[in-house]
Parts: structure tokens; C-alpha cells; sequence
């Protein structure tokens, strides 16, 4: 009964979320999401501050992010076509190239301020230089699901620095985007947003009226049989089940994978069952909508559960040299989305490099955000080009087997040669998207149809 009466307090703290985002003019203009409204509320309740929520609700949620990023992840790939490698080059990979510099970029630029600067003067360990994407690309379930791979490399305070990462991270993604947008749109970058048209009341305040709502699923089961819900939740404890039998098995191969986090095989699971679904037919009664509420739902219990259960003494213990590497990655992402972008799209770069720049400090699903903002009916095809990319791109980093691997990989060839590693890496990225006739460097900022 614990468990549950800790999941009702938890809904109360999402619902005023909700309701201080609808009636606070600030958390409006900021475009704050509820789930992280909630958190801080219920942070500021708990035990480093008004101490208001008894310790064992904070025992029950501690477990939810790195639970429920599986849920996050097995869902990616189920309900969707998969496309074939040609087709999302030609339509993704610019977006993908860029992509890859941003996120790589984020270990390079946080390796090489480790090197010269913290660890010189605060002696933190090499592995500190991790929580920028760990906490930036992959979002609070990815720093959640890692706790125990830093743990295992000798770096226990990793997991919640990356946690603090996260939620610095997504309100950089948050509150930077809005203000780059307003930026945009009084500079004309924007193909579809402008001074005039502005930003409608109703996002703001995120109460959607009648005459502008929209269903938010499609069933394909009779109820009669099975409840839609629960077909499709179903399908994703599968992949979710199919990712630890893939993590069981290498495990017992290599002990080296019991460090290693279930989410990616997860993901890996997603896209087993979507391919195996297709091949049979099956996929006909998916409906995309239903795993992106259960997506949604996830993502929102996840955020607000892990910003909620932040250990602050181990973020005030770290404060100097954690301040400086989130600067360090705020100004890398900064640099990309502003100065990077328009030289690597020459078509619609605000809404591609807004775009990723809020799945790169925050989640996949800021970043969609954002570009709605700027881009409400889809009209560039910057979303197509971002999912696309993301198909790609997020076996890899942001969450995948690359930002899984980080801690081992760091550990296994040293800070200078990981350096050199990512320094590499993005040029060979930037050297595919030159050739490819993408890269222009003089661009016109001003927005083009």
C-alpha cells in the first residue's frame, strides 16, 4: 500500500504542476513543462528542504527513472515504418551529421575541460566529464539507468550529478530555446513564425480549447477482447523483456556487461518486435499515438520522480567544478544551434538547429516542442528529417549503446585519447556533410521558403 499511496502523492505534485504552469504568467513565457514545475515543488517538500514528504515516498520513487526509461526507450521504434538506409540518408542526413557533432561535441568539449581545468584543481574523477550528455542527450532516465555503471568505474556521485546535468540540461533546452526563438523571430529566421503571428495563448498556458482539440489514439483492438491500452502496453513489456534476455545473455558471456544499463537492449528489443511485426502483418493493429502516451506518461512520472529525488549534498559537495562543465556544454550547444546550424542546412536552419537543440540539452521530445513552436503544422520538413535522423542516431548516442558504453570506454583508452577519439569522430561527420554539398559557409540567416 506504501507503493501506491507514494504514486497518488506523486499525482497530486503532477496535477499542481499542471496547475501552477496553467495560472503563472513567468512559467507560461518559459514554456515550462509541468513534470519539471512538479518536481522542484516536490524537491523543495522533501528532505532538503520543508521535509514535508516522509522518507519512505521518497524510497518508492527513487527506483521509478531508471525503471521506467526502459519503458522510454523500448518505445521509439514500435508503430512506425522503417524506412530504408537510402531514404534516410537523403532525407536525414544532414540533420544526422549535425546531430552527431552536437552530441559527440558534448564529450569533447566536457573531456577537454576536464583535462585542463577540474581535474588540475578539484581533483574530480575523468569520468566526471560524462554528465554533460549523459544528463544532456539522454535526459533524466538515461542518467538514472547509469548510476550504476559509474558506480561500477569508481565514480558513485556520477549518477546523481547526472541527474543534476539532466535538469539543468532541459531547462536550458527549455527556457535557451524560447528565448533563441524570440531571438529568431525578431531577427526573421523563422520560415512560418513571425512578431505578428506570435506564440498562441493556449500553448502557453497549455489548456487546449474546444475547438482546436484532437483525439489522442486510435483503437485497433475491441475493448471486448482486449483493452486498446493494454494491447499496446503489452507489446512494449515485451521489447522491454526481449532487451534483458539480450543483457542476461551478455552478461554471463562478459562480466564486464553487468555494468552496462538494460535501456538500449530495450530499445534494440523495440525495434525487434516492430521489424518481426511488419514482416507478419501485425503492425496493422499498432496504433503510434498509444505508445506515445505511454511514452508521454512515462516521461512525465520519470522527469518529475528523479528531479524529486536529487541528492543535493552530493551536487553541493561538486558545485565549482559543476557549474563550470555546465557552462561549458550550455555554450557548446549555444555555439551549435546559432553559429553551427546555418552552416550546415541550407534550407529552414532555425527549425532544424532549434530542433536539435532542444533534444540535445533536453529530450526528443523538447526538441519536438520547439520546432512546433516555430513550425506548428509541420510545413518545412524538418520533422521528417529529424525522425529520420533519430532512427539512426539513437541506437547510438543520447541514451544508446555509445552513451551506455562512455564510462568503459573512457576508463579503457584515458581522457587524452578519448579527446582525440571524439575529435575525429566529428570531423569525419563534418567532412560527410561538406562533401555532400551541405555545408555552406556564408550563409543568408534571413528565412527562405
Amino acid at each position: 500500500m506504501e507503493f501506491l499511496f507514494s504514486l497518488c502523492i506523486l499525482s497530486f505534485f503532477l496535477l499542481l504542476g499542471k496547475a501552477l504552469r496553467a495560472n503563472i504568467k513567468i512559467l507560461q513565457t518559459l514554456f515550462l513543462p509541468s513534470a519539471i514545475i512538479a518536481g522542484f515543488v516536490a524537491l523543495a517538500f522533501g528532505p532538503y528542504g520543508l521535509s514535508l514528504i516522509p522518507e519512505w515516498v521518497i524510497k518508492n520513487w527513487a527506483p521509478l527513472p531508471g525503471v521506467l526509461i526502459n519503458v522510454v526507450f523500448a518505445t521509439l521504434f514500435l508503430g512506425i515504418n522503417i524506412p530504408g538506409i537510402r531514404k534516410i540518408w537523403d532525407a536525414g542526413g544532414s540533420q544526422l551529421c549535425f546531430g552527431a557533432i552536437a552530441g559527440i561535441g558534448q564529450y569533447f568539449i566536457a573531456l577537454l575541460v576536464t583535462g585542463l581545468i577540474l581535474i588540475p584543481l578539484f581533483k574530480v574523477h575523468e569520468l566526471f566529464a560524462c554528465i554533460v550528455e549523459v544528463g544532456f542527450s539522454g535526459g533524466h532516465g538515461t542518467a538514472a539507468g547509469m548510476k550504476d555503471a559509474f558506480k561500477g568505474y569508481g565514480f558513485a556521485a556520477g549518477g546523481d550529478l547526472a541527474l543534476m546535468s539532466a535538469t539543468v540540461g532541459i531547462l536550458t533546452a527549455v527556457i535557451g530555446g524560447m528565448v533563441l526563438i524570440n531571438i529568431a523571430i525578431r531577427k526573421d529566421y523563422c520560415t512560418h513564425l513571425s512578431v505578428k503571428k506570435g506564440i498562441p495563448q493556449f500553448k502557453k498556458k497549455g489548456l487546449i480549447p474546444e475547438n482546436k482539440r484532437f483525439p489522442i489514439a486510435t483503437a485497433t483492438v475491441a475493448s471486448e477482447a482486449i483493452e486498446p491500452l493494454s494491447f499496446h502496453f503489452a507489446i512494449v513489456a515485451i521489447a522491454i523483456a526481449i532487451g534483458w534476455a539480450f543483457l542476461s545473455g551478455l552478461q554471463a558471456l562478459y562480466s564486464e556487461f553487468d555494468k552496462f544499463p538494460l535501456f538500449p537492449l530495450a530499445m534494440i528489443g523495440g525495434l525487434i518486435v516492430q521489424k518481426i511485426s511488419i514482416k507478419f502483418k501485425i503492425d496493422k493493429y499498432y496504433d503510434k499515438s498509444t505508445f506515445d502516451r505511454i511514452l508521454g506518461f512515462a516521461l512525465d512520472v520519470l522527469i518529475l520522480s528523479a528531479i524529486a529525488t536529487i541528492k543535493l549534498d552530493v551536487f553541493i559537495a561538486n558545485f565549482w567544478p559543476f557549474l563550470i562543465i555546465m557552462i561549458t556544454g550550455i555554450t557548446w550547444m549555444i555555439f551549435c544551434a546559432s553559429f553551427l546550424a546555418p552552416r550546415m542546412f541550407k534550407k529552414f536552419w532555425f527549425e532544424r538547429g532549434i530542433t536539435e537543440y532542444g533534444m540535445q540539452t533536453g529530450v526528443t521530445a523538447v526538441g519536438l516542442l520547439l520546432l512546433r513552436v516555430v513550425d506548428p503544422l509541420y510545413k518545412t520538413d524538418t520533422a521528417k528529417a529529424f525522425g529520420f535522423k533519430q532512427m539512426i542516431y539513437e541506437p547510438f548516442l543520447g541514451g544508446g549503446f555509445i552513451t551506455a558504453f562512455s564510462p568503459m570506454l573512457i576508463t579503457k583508452l584515458g581522457l587524452w585519447k578519448s579527446i582525440a577519439a571524439s575529435l575525429v569522430i566529428m570531423t569525419i561527420f563534418f567532412l560527410v556533410s561538406y562533401f555532400s554539398g551541405w555545408v555552406n559557409f556564408k550563409p543568408d540567416l534571413k528565412c527562405s521558403e
